[in-house]
């Protein structure tokens, strides 16, 4: 079977060699991210082994020429926001919305139960080329689930529409921080620690976002959204400009909540000219991150208020964020 990769236009802007390199990015031995093969389910699209992807699980439908990339592996029961980019034989898929439907596979039944329909919503990502579908999906129980896709083709006739299923597994509870829990109190380095250049892989860095450590954001009762991603080497279908979503929130909110950017290398500087010698920075298994672009925001409490795997557009963060300093705001004893 055939290796998705993302169309080339969408990726030119960020360099061949980031391009050729990211593979290394993704070794097991350098603690990169990985994608172990996902369980299938009957008639769904079949998993693809692209060392490409950042860790997002990548499916492909040979019947209808559909190419899911799942932007959001790591779930657990309960609400969960979910993405995914798509693809057909001509590119990106960038329709306002798509319909999905999802099932779930009991261990003790040959078949599944239905679960819920909705729609999920299409956000480009800033300069053209990739996009995503967003929405909330639950699950209310761990297992293995489906989600069923319904894409319409305007070349066909009305209502004429093309499906892809592909599997996702539900844990308990997710690995990196569920929404409502506690976050660890990590000291990522600072420009009080380091030069600029070994903070990040930017090559504009907005030093706002490298100015206090996650501990000391707690430790204040400062409500705070902290990004972990590697600007440089964006390549993958999930992966967008968080870094500058961040860095544009950071610019408006600054006097109200705290902004942090946490690098995935610890060695900048090593790796512009040989990524095999890159090194995961140990926050990211405090965290329990294992995919490669995250964004949390979190309430004056410590507690995360809203998480985001893969690019998330400015509008699903400030929402989250807005929302946070509303009931900051709020007098005692009145909800927000």
């Amino acid at each position: 079977m055939p290796i998705f990769r993302p169309r080339m236009s969408a990726l030119a802007p960020l360099g061949l060699l980031a391009l050729a390199l990211v593979l290394v990015a993704c070794d097991t031995s350098e603690g990169g991210a990985t994608t172990a093969s996902p369980p299938q389910v009957e008639g769904g699209a079949q998993w693809v082994d692209d060392p490409f992807s950042g860790g997002y699980p990548t499916y492909q439908d040979e019947a209808s020429g559909i190419t899911v990339v799942f932007g959001t592996p790591d779930l657990g029961v309960g609400p969960s926001r979910v993405s995914f980019a798509l693809f057909d034989r001509e590119g990106l898929v960038a329709l306002p919305t798509v319909d999905v439907a999802t099932r779930f596979y009991a261990d003790d039944t040959d078949g599944y139960e239905p679960g819920e329909q909705t729609s999920l919503r299409f956000h480009p990502f800033p300069l053209g080329g990739r996009g995503i579908y967003t929405g909330t999906l639950t699950f209310d129980a761990p297992g293995l689930w489906a989600i069923e896709a319904r894409i319409p083709r305007a070349e066909e006739p009305p209502r004429a529409e093309t499906t892809v299923l592909f599997p996702v597994e539900v844990a308990a509870a997710p690995v990196a921080p569920a929404v409502g829990s506690s976050v660890p109190a990590s000291n990522n380095r600072t420009s009080a620690d380091t030069e600029m250049a070994e903070l990040t892989t930017s090559t504009e860095p907005d030093p706002t976002l490298y100015d206090t450590t996650i501990a000391d954001a707690l430790k204040a009762g400062r409500p705070f959204v902290v990004t972990f991603a590697s600007p440089a080497f964006c390549t993958n279908a999930l992966c967008g400009p968080q870094v500058e979503v961040t860095s544009e929130l950071a610019r408006e909110y600054e006097d109200r909540a705290e902004f942090i950017h946490v690098e995935l290398y610890e060695n900048p500087t090593e790796i512009r000219g040989d990524l095999s010698v890159a090194r995961r920075t140990p926050v990211l298994e405090e965290w329990g991150i294992h995919t490669d672009e995250w964004t949390f925001v979190v309430d004056a409490d410590g507690l995360v208020a809203a998480r985001f795997e893969g690019f998330a557009p400015r509008d699903e963060v400030e929402a989250a964020l807005l929302a946070v300093l509303a009931a900051l705001d709020a007098p005692a004893g009145q909800d927000s």
